[in-house]
């Protein structure tokens, strides 16, 4: 089968890896969202997030927060954020089950993408967790490897870069949005 076509059949006992910015929300390119006043939800997100809730057995996100390393922002501020992000999806019937954040400002640390650390916390505290039935979905290549480096099938959002040629050794699928990666994935007469 190739990668164009390699979609794997979900249930509720996978588990949906997401990066933050860029794919819940605007990413602010070049800058950090350092406030929750700052923070906007991508068109369609709060009602793929509430598709893909029906789907899969744990929503986790897995964020790099270097701002919060470099001093731009505090550990309040993201706590802040983060929190206003899960509050507001769950008011639109979606869920994340759990946010991780690295703040580490040097690539080497263990839990910053596209090292595995944040994923391996996340397997730690839901044993359930089999990365060979998971979905990383990200914005970025760090993303990707992230995913492939734990085994997972890795779905690829055009939103800050140009799309990829497929095949491609760390992309599976790509898309525009997680709306759109949601719809293709969840049949119409499901989304209720």
């Amino acid at each position: 089968m190739s990668l164009l076509n390699s979609k794997p059949e979900i249930d509720n006992t996978w588990t949906l890896f997401l990066d933050r910015d860029g794919v819940i929300n605007v990413e602010s390119v070049g800058s950090y969202v350092t406030t929750w006043e700052e923070f906007k939800f991508h068109n369609g997100a709060l009602d793929a997030l509430r598709m893909l809730g029906h789907l899969f057995g744990n929503i986790v996100v897995v964020s790099n927060q270097r701002g919060v390393g470099r001093g731009i922002m505090t550990m309040e501020d993201l706590r802040e954020i983060n929190g206003n992000m899960r509050a507001a999806v769950v008011e639109n019937g979606g869920r994340i089950d759990r946010v991780y954040a690295s703040t580490a400002v040097t690539d080497d640390d263990h839990n910053r993408k596209p090292n595995t650390g944040m994923g391996l916390q996340a397997q730690e505290d839901f044993p359930a967790i089999d990365f060979k039935k998971s979905v990383m979905v990200g914005n970025s290549i760090s993303d990707m490897e992230f995913g492939k480096r734990l085994s997972m099938h890795t779905v690829f959002l055009t939103t800050k870069h140009e799309p990829f040629t497929l095949p491609h050794d760390l992309i599976d699928e790509q898309y525009s949005s997680l709306n759109e990666w949601a719809a293709k994935l969840i049949p119409a007469e499901l989304v209720g």
